[in-house]
């Protein structure tokens, strides 16, 4: 059991410890969908969703498994419930969005690969955080990987507008900004401290 306190965990998935900022989880999508500010807060939000239902799911999962003594099959129960779950986010947005839908284009179907959901599960596992504690830490790590994106792309958006160098322009520019951001969000290492 982990004493840690929920404010605590929050904190740290979002700032401290940013999935994406802080890890490098997740990459792909952040790339990505990071060119237009409002894709990049639907897809933060279909992300949070995504580790919400998965940090549920891999809590109980987790308990099952201990009690039937096969906590070896956590991995692929974790992959199998993270595949479901982002099939179950792309078939609602394709009815309810399919403007969206298109605009999310490949990177949606790629959240079953995000290793930052796979990592969320593992690590509050790892951490034997209870289920309200998972919940503040999914949250948490949702509201991160939302805001570096949102970040993303404002900045991606703005240097549009601004006269870039040639040598810079493109996967280049992009990657010098995440690694400011990154650089960044170091400066919020131990706000969350006890």
């Amino acid at each position: 059991m982990n004493e840690q306190p929920i404010w605590s965990i929050f904190v740290n998935a979002a700032l401290v410890n940013n999935f994406v900022l802080a890890y490098f989880l997740g990459i792909c999508p952040f790339l990505g969908v990071s060119q237009k500010v409002a894709t990049a807060a639907r897809m933060g939000g279909a992300v949070m969703f995504v580790m919400l239902v998965s940090s549920v799911c891999a809590f109980g999962i987790h308990h099952v498994l201990l009690a039937i003594g096969t906590p070896f099959l956590e991995l692929i129960a974790f992959i199998t419930v993270i595949a479901s779950t982002v099939q179950l986010v792309e078939m609602i947005i394709r009815k309810f969005s399919p403007a969206l839908f298109r605009a999310l284009g490949i990177f949606l179907p790629l959240i079953t690969t995000n290793c930052a959901i796979l990592g969320l599960a593992l690590f509050q596992t790892n951490r034997e955080y209870d289920f309200v504690q998972c919940l503040a830490y999914a949250l948490g790590a949702g509201v991160g990987f939302t805001l570096a994106l949102v970040l993303m792309a404002g900045i991606r958006e703005k240097l549009t507008l601004a006269p870039v160098p040639d040598v810079v322009e493109g996967t280049a520019s992009a990657l010098l900004v995440a690694g400011i951001l990154s650089l960044t969000f170091m400066g919020f290492a131990g706000l969350g401290a006890q």
